[in-house]
């Protein structure tokens, strides 16, 4: 209700900015059968129709992309390897597997937030805490870490276990697609 009374005018707009209160904060509740998700979609097509551009951007989440998400890992049986990514993010992570990294860190300072970088530091760190992270922030501490270890292996291992440990919705379709749309393409264009 809070959602819809509060938050739902602002999503269409303002859900990929970590410093707007536009989301919904329901993952964990679906994630572990305390909420449906057609129940969540009925409610705010029912109750958002004053926020149309809102509520279809919303339900596009929530329905769509889980769809996606679920598929996805049921029909790829490497839905948490690199090996299950398109050939052309294979070729990709391949050919700029020996670029240059300024920075290299161990799985243990990136779970413990001891980055250069302030903000990817208060995104591990909130992860930690409050066992959730902004959406938007999630793509890029997942990026970051590809940049700073020494394989897309090593990366994507890496973002998994701190995912999965620490967000409420770990262990989750939803979690297993964040990182490998983020290291390794999947539901993204060449």
């Amino acid at each position: 209700e809070s959602f819809i009374d509060v938050r739902l005018k602002l999503f269409g707009t303002q859900r990929n900015n970590p410093n707007a209160a536009a989301l919904s904060q329901l993952s964990p509740w679906i994630r572990f059968g305390h909420l449906s998700a057609q129940r969540v979609a009925l409610q705010v097509k029912h109750a958002g129709k004053n926020a149309s551009e809102s509520t279809s951007a919303f339900i596009e989440e929530l329905v769509v992309r889980r769809e996606l998400t679920d598929n996805f890992c049921f029909y790829n049986k490497k839905y948490d390897s690199v090996e299950g990514a398109y050939e052309w993010a294979k070729k990709t992570l391949k050919d700029h597997c020996t670029d240059k990294r300024p920075y290299i860190y161990t799985r243990q300072q990136l779970e413990k937030a001891k980055t250069h970088d302030k903000l990817w530091n208060a995104a591990q760190y909130q992860m930690v805490t409050e066992g959730k992270m902004h959406g938007f922030l999630r793509m890029y501490w997942a990026k970051k870490i590809l940049e700073w270890t020494t394989s897309p292996e090593e990366a994507l291992s890496i973002a998994l276990y701190l995912n999965d440990r620490y967000e409420l919705d770990g262990q989750d379709p939803n979690g297993f697609v964040g990182c490998m749309w983020s290291i390794c393409g999947i539901h993204d264009q060449g």
